[in-house]
């Protein structure tokens, strides 16, 4: 919690420091002007736009909970990019308006206080409204992408009460803070915490389908990297980086931080420049709480009323109606938020009646408001009862949330499924549709689906295990007998065939990273103990090191594949992994053989990619079936994919030996990784088409 505390406390603090000054030099303002009876106005001004503040975060709450999914990350992402640029434009302003900052509102407030209490009001509430905003918005996207709420409100809220007695200290001059350094350091630590909120935005709106490339990823360290780990946490909290990102992330975090980092420590150096001691907002502020007397005395004490009026308006009418009018608005703006579409219908789920409300629906593209008044989360399914084929679906519904759920409804039977946490599935009564065109379903798959694909699979890995380690004691003898030509050949076609089981990766359990292990987490790279495996005996085969020295590690791998051949029967094989590894064997291809990350000195990646090629192919093979009954035209879209790709790699495998990647040309390299991507792109809906639903 209080790593995603922090990034909420420094805003906290510096926007309540940037606000409590504004307000101290608005009241140090009148009280040289001796206006102290105006006070109430400037405290009316600033309660208004607290409220107003207040007010804007409930509408970022309330109306994006009513979104779809797929509508929050775009909604997420769109504001996290605006938040960034508010604290951007917010940090700039502060470095460039601190030393003017007290005269200017000493101007203000001085016309204000000529031309009436209304003017007072506004410009109290405008000073600092504006604060307000930034503040709102920064917290909604901290605590979005935290995950959780509390973690952010209790940091903010601290931020806020310490600057709160920050600005108490400095107006009664108890205290000095050379709030020009202040700015500049919270400044730069802002920087980087908005690059973090950038790059968390791009990746939501990336989720969300308005920016492409969401399969692109430029690093993917988390089989290297505990994600629950207290450093992991940390960095995640502060910095919003992530184990995994993707190129539009890293491109957009390192973009940011280079060019406004760059610039912002440019200006500091110019501010330095341009005078030898710069006034800084604590020092205006205290100077004028100190002073005595101002000419805008008399302008205040002439706009004073000269009589008594007939009738005065109550003290309280005017901050309650500050208060209450943007509270007013943003209920408005919520309930419309959330206000039914034309035509949809609220029905209610529970673990004891589904589909409560449910009418025959026109045919066409049509929402139903999904309610669920009972005490567990429940899957949620539109189904033809006939066949049990899905039309929409909803995964963990909360009890008393409500939810949207869009389909296209056509001629046919509807009913509602809906499957409680722990409990049994409830199915509704079915209702007739007449008319309209053709609305697809997919037919969910059931565990029991799986079985047969799933032993085709086990049937090909044992085998690929069998050959693996003949082909790894081969190694072995190699490099007893010191033939490092051999033994690297031998390597390769070893390695080669680990990599073509990638689907069994997950069942591997902890041989894979004995096996298959890179260096990536470990304190000293390719010399660490914890460095074993292929890529431990292909940095030795490429990097000079004798036979005698690899025979050590060589005699390794061999035991830890023979040990994964004996344990694979006995392990544990989740059929939904089947699905899931189509895509992720070349998501794993991208990020590291076609980056060439994974390579050790031997230049073979592509091979590696070639055999991850085969590997999915095999996966694809077993599951056809079940994938020609979903959607014969992905299989064939998909299928044209994967030839295109294998085209690819081929030229790059001439008279038996294979092209490092770094040494493509630029138009080879970026036809293999733009293939790649589209196959990968094609294969995503592979999961949920073959996701085994609790509705089957």
């Amino acid at each position: 919690m209080w790593d995603d505390a922090f990034p909420s406390f420094l805003i906290g603090l510096r926007e309540g420091l940037e606000g409590g000054l504004i307000v101290s030099i608005l009241i140090a303002t009148l009280v040289r002007a001796e206006a102290k009876s105006r006070l109430p106005q400037v405290w009316t001004g600033v309660l208004a736009a607290v409220a107003l503040a207040m007010s804007f975060g409930a509408v970022l709450t309330f109306s994006a909970a009513n979104m779809s999914a797929t509508a929050q990350e775009a909604f997420g992402g769109t504001l996290s990019v605006i938040a960034v640029v508010f604290v951007t434009a917010m940090v700039f302003w502060m470095r460039r308006s601190a030393r003017s900052l007290a005269g200017e509102i000493k101007e203000k407030v001085t016309g204000a206080l000529a031309m009436g209490a209304g003017m007072l009001v506004v410009t109290s509430f405008l000073a600092v409204g504006r604060e307000g905003l930034e503040t709102a918005l920064f917290l909604w996207t901290t605590a979005r992408a935290a995950g959780e709420s509390a973690g952010p409100m209790i940091g903010a809220g601290i931020g806020i009460v310490l600057a709160t007695g920050l600005c108490w200290g400095l107006y009664r001059r108890v205290l000095k803070i050379n709030l020009t350094k202040f700015f500049t350091a919270t400044g730069a630590v802002l920087i980087v915490i908005a690059a973090g909120v950038l790059g968390y935005g791009l990746r939501d709106l990336q989720e969300g389908g308005v920016l492409p490339g969401k399969s692109a990823y430029a690093f993917d360290l988390s089989r290297s990297i505990d994600p629950s780990a207290w450093y992991s946490t940390l960095v995640q909290g502060v910095f919003n980086l992530t184990p995994a990102m993707t190129w539009l992330q890293a491109v957009g975090y390192v973009g940011y931080l280079g060019v406004v980092m760059t610039l912002f420590v440019r200006g500091v150096r110019d501010v330095r420049g341009a005078a030898a001691k710069p006034a800084g907002p604590v020092e205006a502020a205290a100077a004028v709480a100190g002073a005595g007397g101002e000419p805008g005395a008399a302008a205040a004490r002439g706009a004073e009323p000269s009589g008594a009026r007939a009738r005065r308006r109550p003290v309280w009418l005017v901050p309650v109606a500050v208060v209450a009018a943007p509270a007013v608005v943003a209920g408005v703006v919520v309930a419309l938020s959330g206000s039914k579409p034309a035509g949809a219908q609220t029905v209610a789920v529970s673990e004891r009646d589904c589909g409560k409300g449910f009418t025959a629906p026109k045919p066409g593209r049509r929402t139903f408001q999904m309610h669920n008044t009972g005490d567990k989360a429940s899957e949620v399914y539109l189904i033809d009862p006939a066949s049990n084929a899905v039309y929409g679906e909803i995964e963990g519904l909360a009890p008393g949330t409500t939810r949207d759920l869009v389909a296209t409804v056509s001629g046919g039977s509807y009913a509602w499924r809906c499957v409680p946490t722990g409990g049994k599935a409830v199915t509704s009564a079915a209702v007739r549709v007449s008319g309209g065109g053709a609305a697809k379903a997919v037919v969910p798959v059931a565990e029991a689906d799986l079985v047969a694909p799933l032993t085709a699979y086990k049937q090909y890995v044992n085998q690929g295990l069998a050959a693996l380690v003949a082909q790894t004691k081969k190694l072995g003898d190699d490099m007893a007998g010191g033939d490092l030509d051999a033994a690297r050949t031998d390597w390769l076609t070893a390695h080669r065939t680990y990599a073509s089981l990638g689907a069994a990766y997950g069942t591997f359990q902890d041989f894979d990273k004995k096996i298959n292990g890179r260096t990536a987490g470990l304190p000293d790279g390719v010399h660490d103990k914890d460095f074993t495996g292929f890529h431990r005996v292909e940095y030795g085969l490429w990097h000079g090191q004798s036979a005698s020295d690899l025979k050590a590690p060589t005699d390794q791998l061999v035991t830890d594949v023979t040990s994964l051949q004996k344990a694979f029967p006995t392990q544990e094989f989740d059929p939904a992994d089947l699905p899931l590894r189509t895509h992720e064997i070349l998501e794993n291809t991208l990020q590291f053989e076609l980056t060439g990350e994974a390579d050790q000195g031997s230049g073979t990646t592509l091979a590696t990619a070639d055999a991850n090629l085969a590997g999915t192919r095999e996966l694809l093979g077993v599951l056809r079936p079940l994938l020609v009954a979903r959607d014969a035209p992905l299989l064939s879209t998909v299928d044209s994919d994967i030839a295109r790709v294998q085209r690819l790699l081929d030229s790059a495998h001439r008279q038996g030996s294979w092209t490092p990647v770094g040494q493509l040309d630029p138009i080879a390299r970026g036809r293999l990784n733009g293939a790649t991507g589209q196959l990968l792109e094609d294969l995503a809906p592979v999961p949920d088409l073959l996701e085994i639903r609790k509705s089957a």
